[in-house]
């Protein structure tokens, strides 16, 4: 199966980033969110990262323009998603609400879209219930800069099956990513491992033990690490990694993924990270 069009839902960092690597790979792509501003907003968003990839000599100017030109901010959901051969869903983490998208797409969808969450810890068999077609839905998760990281973890759900798998797979070697596959099972592979990690040095910075940097240079330069487990936090999201570690705490039954109280305290003052210019560092453009 050949992937031709593409649909995303969810027009922030990560949407923007995934229509970015959709369209560079010649998919017409369609951006969607719930408001022209903020799909727009995206769609900038994509403009400047293609032109940063120009600066340095990653992208060529004539392949920036033509990823471009690829892709439509839409806000009609019906509309973003028919005739699409692969639709990513790129929505924050409610499971009640990307439940609710794939309920809503089921219908317009073309019988063989593939259907993907890009939940990196949601069960991606609760979210496929919603849906009509189960067995077209996968996980496909993906890393911020999802134009610079490299990986892609598919997690296969209860009722995936393996031609969605298989073409999924493809996809993800045809936009340059090393793709791995994991059960459905909480936190997959890259949550669960970077969660337990993010929360310790967190625990870390709240028992005085180290500054965030110096406990990221221990895993940077220690452990040959390309970035320290704060400073990622800060980059993913913190309000992002509390719900995550929320959700892996009562998953797992787990007490060393319980978000430190260090965490929701900063998530509770709006020192979310980068995106907030403010979280175990001080960010500026």
């Amino acid at each position: 199966m050949e992937i031709r069009t593409a649909a995303v839902l969810g027009a922030g960092t990560m949407g923007s980033g995934i229509a970015q690597v959709c369209a560079l790979a010649g998919c017409v792509t369609r951006l969607y969110d719930v408001t022209l501003a903020r799909a727009e907003a995206g769609c900038a968003l994509i403009a400047k990262s293609l032109q940063k990839g120009v600066e340095k000599g990653k992208v060529a100017p004539a392949d920036r323009e033509t990823a471009i030109a690829r892709i439509r901010p839409c806000t009609d959901l019906a509309e973003a998603v028919e005739g699409a051969d692969l639709v990513v869903e790129a929505a924050p983490e409610d499971l009640d609400l990307k439940r609710k998208l794939f309920r809503s797409i089921s219908a317009p969808a073309p019988p063989h879209a593939i259907l993907a969450t890009n939940t990196s810890s949601l069960p991606v068999a609760r979210i496929a219930e919603a849906a009509t077609r189960p067995e077209r839905v996968l996980g496909m998760h993906f890393f911020n800069p999802v134009p610079v990281m490299k990986l892609l973890e598919l997690v296969a759900g209860e009722k995936t099956s393996p031609a969605t798998l298989d073409a999924a797979r493809a996809f993800g070697e045809r936009i340059g990513k090393e793709v791995i596959v994991v059960k459905d099972a909480p936190g997959f592979a890259s949550s669960r491992l970077g969660i337990c990690l993010g929360m310790e040095a967190i625990r870390m910075v709240e028992q005085g033990i180290a500054s965030a940097a110096d406990i990221d240079k221990a895993m940077v330069f220690g452990y040959g690490h390309p970035m320290g487990p704060l400073r990622l936090t800060d980059l993913v999201g913190l309000d992002v990694r509390l719900a995550i570690g929320e959700h892996l705490a009562r998953a797992l039954q787990a007490p060393h993924f319980e978000p430190p109280a260090l965490l929701r305290t900063m998530v509770a003052e709006g020192r979310l990270g980068k995106k907030s210019g403010r979280g175990f560092y001080e960010w500026k453009e």
